[in-house]
Parts: C-alpha cells; structure tokens; sequence
C-alpha cells in the first residue's frame, strides 16, 4: 500500500469512514480512488446502499482530494454537495468511489465523484465545494 494512502487509511479510521469500512486505493493531487462493502447495516430495508451512505463516501473522497492540496497549514470543510442517484448496490457487493477535481482555487476546490456498483455501473454522481479555511 502506497504511504500516502496508508497514511490517511489510517487518519480515517477511527471517524465515519473507517466505521462504514472505506478503503483507499489510490490518492494524488488528481484523483482520490476507494472501495467500500456494502454491508447491511448501510443498506435501505430494501437491501441496497443507502443514499446517506452513498454520499458519506463521496463527501470523504472529495475532502481528502482537497486535503492532499492545500497549503501548509490550511484546512477544508464541505459548503455544499449535490448528489445525482442513478443507479444501486447490493448488499454483500462492493462500491467504488473515484473523485477527480474540477476546480482547485485558493479559497474552494470543487470535486467530482463517481460512484459505480460491483458490475461498473454509475450508481452516484455527487459534485461537492469544499471551502480552504486559514
């Protein structure tokens, strides 16, 4: 495992991401990659991923996207996200989510992520601006 993504797996852990089981593959300045298991306790009664959950995980990916480019010094917060559900997961299968960035500016960073079920399939697209404090 890359040190970079051992690094932040291992920030991530004991918050939100690490109970819903998100795992990171892959960080750059330009692309944050992670899977995660849809297990039930993420589900709807009807036995597929959550919406909640859906974009729990996108809001981390595009927050670490962000993180990975700030200054020294700086921190990120989330001002605003929208969420397009397109497709579902089931249960016992794997999601993963692939956040790429559309703008990185001095005070906001805008990031894309791309949500895509066990077979390929978009099950999410979520767009988020997160704000670079101090």
């Amino acid at each position: 495992m890359d040190k970079a993504v051992e690094q932040m797996q291992k920030r991530l852990q004991p918050l939100l991401p690490g109970l819903m089981g998100m795992q990171l593959t892959e960080i750059s300045p330009d692309r944050v990659v992670a899977t995660m298991l849809v297990r039930p306790d993420l589900c709807t009664a009807g036995g597929i991923l959550h919406g909640g959950a859906h974009m729990a995980f996108a809001d981390t990916l595009g927050a670490v996207g962000t993180f990975v480019n700030l200054p020294e010094g700086k921190g990120t917060t989330t001002v605003e996200s929208s969420t397009k559900f397109i497709g579902s997961a089931k249960a016992g299968s794997t999601v993963t989510g692939e956040s790429t960035p559309l703008h990185k500016g001095r005070t906001t960073m805008v990031w894309q992520t791309a949500i895509r079920n066990a077979d390929g399939k978009l099950c999410a697209m979520v767009t988020q601006t997160q704000l670079v404090l101090g």
